[in-house]
Formats: C-alpha cells, structure tokens, sequence
C-alpha cells in the first residue's frame, strides 16, 4: 500500500490505473477506523480493481470547535489496518492540500440536507458536501463507498453526485453493528463502560419502533416511546426521533402500503453524540 498526500501523486496514480483499464473505487473516512470502515473496504475490492481509502478529518463539517478537537486522530493504526485489507493507496492530505490559502467555495445540497443532522448542526452537510465532492474528483474514482448509518448523509451525497452530474456510482452498505446491536462508530470509543452498556437501548428502541410501526402501531405514539426509553436508559438528550421516507427523506405521519422507510434518531450518552437508523419494513 502506497501513502500518498498531494493531489498531484494521487491523480498520477490513479491516471496509470486508469490507462491500464483499471476500476477504482473510494472509501472517504476520517480515520479512527473500525470494522465498520473495513467491511466497506471488502465491498470495494469486489467491485474495483483498485481501492483507495482517504483519511481526513474536515474542518469544515464541525460545528463544534470541542468536537473536531476531540475527534480521534488514529492514522498509524489505520495504515496497518488498511494494509492488511488490500488497500492500494491510503490519501491522507493535510488541511492546507485541502483547502488552501483563498479557498471559498462551499456546496449547498437542499431538500435532503434539512431536518435530522442537518437540523441540529448547521452547516454540516455543506462541509461533507463539499468535502465528498473534491475527493471524487480527486480520486477519479468510479465508484464511493458509504456505510448507511449515516442514512441522510449518504442521500446528500447521492443528491449531489445527480446534480452535479459527476461520474461516479455512489454504493450504500448496511450499518454494521457490535453484538449487542450497536452501530459501529469511532464515538463509540469515547464512552465510559458503563454508558457504553447503556448505549444499547438507542438500537433497541428503533428495532423495536420499527416492528411496531410495520405492523400498524401509529407513528407519534411510537416515536414518542423511543424518547422515553433512551431518557429511560441514561440518554441525556434526545435530538430527534423521525420517521422520514427513504428516498427523499420527506417525514412521515404515517407509513404508506408500499413506502420504503426509515427510523432516524440522534441522541447525547454521556457527553457523546450517537446517531442510528433502522430500515422500516413496508406496512402489511
């Protein structure tokens, strides 16, 4: 596996690929990687000749200054991480590569963005929109890989990609979870044992939710209880809990014969800020 920081080396790269017939595929991360990031680095090698993974923390999806400060910046585990998994190139630019002196461009992705994450963090999805869109373009790449916990990030991207026209096939994989039905997440890290026990509830209350809603239950009722039981389960804050239609993200009051769903919710664990969702089987 080569490393590789500059547009230049990376674009060199990926151009010899390219003229030899060559598949690309990318995996956009932020590091501190997981079974979750290498489960989407097995999906790419089936379906590229060649796998880049990026590694970047963007500055410019944050909105909180603690958070970005915090977040874990693990790079030399990652590297042996992605070696061992076939990786072919690792593209970890600096800041600077990223955004250099004058940069002032920002992408707006509407519709999709409003609501959920993009609510409670303004600005957010147009740093990952933009963030997302020039590693596309700077890994040439054929196809990008997402992981669906970050459900509405993946239709912000997928959004993007149709209205920009850019080449690239945008692929969703399913949230990969621990065995006690815990989404995989780098935040995850950051609980205490015993929040991290407690964590559990956030999967098990949308499991649960989504049962009762595919069998008839009505939807405020059955969205009000998830809010109980994390409240219930230590959860210092519930964000939001919403039922949202899968392919435009539009909420729903009801679930309609036939409408693929999904649960989405956020919500703070000791000082932690989880997100989940869970796909709604169509109502009988």
């Amino acid at each position: 596996m080569e490393t590789l920081s500059t547009v230049a080396t990376l674009r060199a790269r990926v151009r010899a690929w390219k003229q030899a017939g060559e598949r690309v595929a990318v995996v956009p991360t932020m590091g501190a990687l997981h079974a979750g990031h290498l489960s989407l680095v097995h999906a790419a090698r089936q379906q590229a000749d060649r796998v880049i993974v990026t590694v970047f923390v963007n500055p410019i999806q944050f909105d909180n200054a603690d958070d970005l400060a915090t977040y874990p910046r693990t790079l030399e585990a990652d590297s042996r991480l992605l070696s061992d998994a076939g990786v072919d190139v690792l593209y970890a630019p600096t800041a600077a590569q990223m955004y250099p002196p004058g940069f002032a461009t920002r992408i707006t992705v509407s519709g999709v963005s409003e609501g959920l994450c993009g609510g409670m963090r303004p600005g957010h999805f147009d740093g990952v929109a933009t963030v997302v869109c020039k590693l596309l373009m700077q890994t040439l790449a054929d196809r990008a890989l997402f992981g669906e916990k970050d459900f509405q990030q993946v239709q912000v991207i997928r959004r993007m990609v149709t209205d920009l026209d850019l080449p690239v096939e945008i692929i969703s994989c399913p949230t990969l979870r621990e065995a006690d039905g815990l989404a995989l997440s780098s935040r995850n890290r950051r609980l205490g044992a015993s929040m991290r026990q407690a964590a559990v509830a956030l999967p098990r209350a949308l499991e649960a939710c989504a049962r009762a809603i595919a069998g008839g239950a009505e939807v405020a009722p059955a969205l009000a209880k998830v809010a109980q039981d994390l409240t219930a389960a230590g959860f210092e804050r519930v964000e939001y809990v919403e039922l949202r239609a899968e392919a435009d993200l539009q909420p729903l009051t009801a679930l309609p014969p036939g409408t693929s769903a999904r649960l989405l919710a956020a919500a703070w664990l000791d000082g932690v800020r989880l997100i989940d969702g869970m796909p709604v089987p169509p109502a009988a």
